[in-house]
């Protein structure tokens, strides 16, 4: 029989309240510098090492499903912890707290741009990325002696490195977390079911399956309702949350895509893009609040809070409904030991897939 105060028992608990939820993952909003990696590095030590919240094991597991759907790493990480401690309510606290700050910032900036001079002090952005390499750097450290213990998964995060610079695209760091996959099927043993207890997601089979028949339906009907009722704000909408569907891994690799949703389309021109980004880079939390920027300066209206509330919500969208919909069926799954030698490979390669 398991403990109830066993802290590798990551479940929905009454004792945890929707607002502690909430303020942990304020403080990680207000204090997550350095893209992604570090992101994961922050949630490991106070989720994991201080608060308990989870196993070093299911943390991996999580981290590794996250990989593998459309979305932001580790916005995604946080919607699912916030899911395994406090149901939906818990989901939208933790994305919450971990969104809020960058999201307010970069809005004031976008809606402040032209009193900034339209960019960042280049001193700021190169002592902040200086910065952020310490704080991966740790992150990594720290992951890598708890999640490649042995010689098969540190000879797999090596490899990963390698392919993750050789393959810098969105495609190359998908097939980066295959080979990680098949590799850590074939060569990883010693890794069973019991190495971990079930996160305990209290999702309905009903409801994930909606969630993912709603991540659809809005995927290939947004399109259709702008054909329909061609309003800037569903124009808004459609784009933002195609690119939102797009992404795996890190949030760098939706630049691009929104750079082509904007830019060629007059929304936003180029310059504006870039100081944009600027700004991202200088902020905490997550890089997908680069949309709430784009929404508060994009032309036409709507544009201000209303549109960075409306890009903001579009793009984070399929995220919440793919986790959501995969976490209930993902804590079955996760205890076949086929699939648990895999999820090994797949955190070794994906971890050294994401970008700065």
């Amino acid at each position: 029989m398991t403990d109830a105060s066993d802290s590798r028992v990551a479940r929905p608990e009454t004792a945890t309240s929707i607002l502690k939820i909430f303020l942990v993952f304020l403080r990680l909003g207000l204090t997550s510098f350095g893209g992604p990696v570090a992101h994961l590095g922050y949630f490991r030590d106070e989720l994991v090492g201080r608060r308990k919240w989870l196993s070093d094991q299911n943390y991996g597991d999580l981290v590794a499903l996250c990989q593998l759907l459309p979305g932001p790493t580790s916005s995604q990480t946080g919607i699912g912890i916030g899911l395994a401690k406090g149901g939906i309510p818990g989901a939208f606290a933790a994305w919450t707290g971990f969104t809020l700050p960058s999201a307010l910032l970069m809005t004031l900036f976008g809606l402040g741009l032209s009193g900034l001079g339209g960019g960042l002090d280049e001193g700021l952005l190169r002592g902040l990325m200086i910065v952020a390499a310490a704080v991966v750097a740790r992150a990594i450290w720290g992951m890598g002696q708890s999640l490649c213990p042995d010689l098969p998964r540190i000879t797999i995060a090596i490899l990963a490195t390698g392919l993750a610079l050789a393959m810098p695209t969105s495609l190359g760091q998908i097939a980066v977390i295959l080979a990680g996959a098949i590799a850590g099927m074939i060569f990883v043993r010693g890794v069973t079911s019991q190495d971990s207890a079930m996160l305990g997601i209290s999702v309905g089979h009903g409801l994930a399956i909606a969630a993912l028949v709603l991540f659809v339906v809005l995927f290939l009907g947004l399109p259709l309702l702008y054909q329909a009722f061609p309003a800037q704000a569903l124009a808004l909408a459609d784009s933002f949350y195609r690119s939102g569907s797009f992404v795996f891994g890190g949030g760098h690799v939706v630049l691009p895509l929104l750079q082509a949703e904007v830019v060629p389309k007059g929304w936003v021109d180029n310059d504006t893009f870039l100081a944009g980004y600027g700004a991202a880079q200088a902020v905490p939390g997550p890089l997908f609040t680069f949309a709430a920027f784009l929404g508060a300066v994009a032309q036409p209206e709507p544009n201000g809070w209303l549109g960075a509330l409306i890009c903001l919500a579009a793009i984070f969208a399929p995220s919440f409904l793919v986790v959501i919909g995969a976490l209930p069926y993902w804590d079955r799954l996760r205890g076949i030991p086929a699939m648990r030698r895999a999820l090994a490979g797949v955190v070794d390669f994906g971890e050294d897939a994401q970008p700065l």
